[in-house]
């Protein structure tokens, strides 16, 4: 029976997070807030209130967290690890993997539709905060003309989280950016960006991920022949936040007892003590 998802050992052939440009608004919304307020949890808890919303999801996050069981103890805790592992993965269709609704939730004017998402995020965006940011160049590329969405002098808000690459020649891929018909390559100067290769579900992308509600400007747009053009990208600092930080002190730490689905030689996280709170909070997202 055929995997609905790439082998990680293939080639990637299937990987459209880098293209996932077209659905950004580019346009002010809400700040992001109230997930930072949450527990940490398992893995398999922060799937429950967005199981409705993505179909085979507490199956994918099993295969992450069984992945993210082969890193050294030295790594993130598992659950932290396994939740960027899960990001990355990439089923058929599309529109039902988690990168793709989470994204779309984020991008939605209704910030209602994001609380279901809040014990992930708060998951997610914790490991992130533990991986240093880069100040690098990094790439994306969609196959449209965006010129008319990007202008030159543009300020904006890109909502979702973005997946770039730092080798320009994995955008080649017909299934990146391809080498024929309106092409629009971007090139972008970064401080945020987090090097999640060690948790990728692919190796070879050399993903860099970019957190959600980053700000930039188009310092350049160039038109390179053949429909391809250059949109050149600067990350910049809003005067304040557009998203909530990570509490640098975690508000309840993931029970012993949750952790019992992953391999016996990996260290629990937390203790059982605090399963109580991390209850209480994911009902209230529940009900929401």
């Amino acid at each position: 029976m055929a995997s609905k998802f790439v082998d990680i050992d293939e080639e990637p052939v299937h990987t459209q997070r880098f293209s996932d440009i077209v659905g950004e608004p580019c346009r002010m919304l809400m700040p992001i807030q109230g997930y930072e307020k949450m527990p940490l949890v398992t893995l398999e808890e922060a799937m429950e209130p967005i199981a409705s919303y993505v179909p085979d999801v507490e199956r994918m996050a099993y295969v992450a967290k069984m992945k993210c069981a082969e890193l050294s103890r030295e790594q993130l805790p598992i659950d932290q690890a396994a939740s960027i592992t899960l990001y990355s993965m990439e089923w058929e269709p599309q529109e039902e993997c988690l990168y793709y609704v989470l994204n779309q939730t984020l991008r939605n004017e209704n910030r209602q539709k994001v609380k279901p998402w809040f014990l992930y995020l708060r998951l997610i965006l914790t490991a992130l905060a533990q991986l240093p940011s880069s100040v690098c160049n990094v790439y994306r590329g969609v196959k449209q003309d965006m010129r008319k969405e990007y202008p030159e002098g543009k300020t904006f808000v890109w909502w979702g989280f973005s997946s770039c690459t730092s080798k320009i020649s994995v955008l080649k891929n017909e299934q990146f950016l391809g080498t024929t018909g309106p092409r629009t390559f971007f090139t972008i100067e970064c401080n945020s960006g987090k090097d999640i290769r060690k948790y990728s579900y692919f190796k070879a992308e050399d993903e860099i991920l970019l957190p959600a509600a980053r700000q930039f400007k188009v310092e350049a747009c160039l038109s390179q022949g053949k429909d391809l053009y250059l949109i050149q990208l600067k990350e910049i600092q809003p005067p304040f936040p557009l998203i909530e930080l990570v509490p640098t002190t975690p508000a309840t730490k993931v029970p012993a007892a949750a952790a019992t689905k992953v391999p016996a030689p990996l260290k629990p996280i937390g203790s059982s003590s605090e399963s109580k709170t991390t209850t209480t909070a994911r009902g209230r997202i529940v009900k929401n």
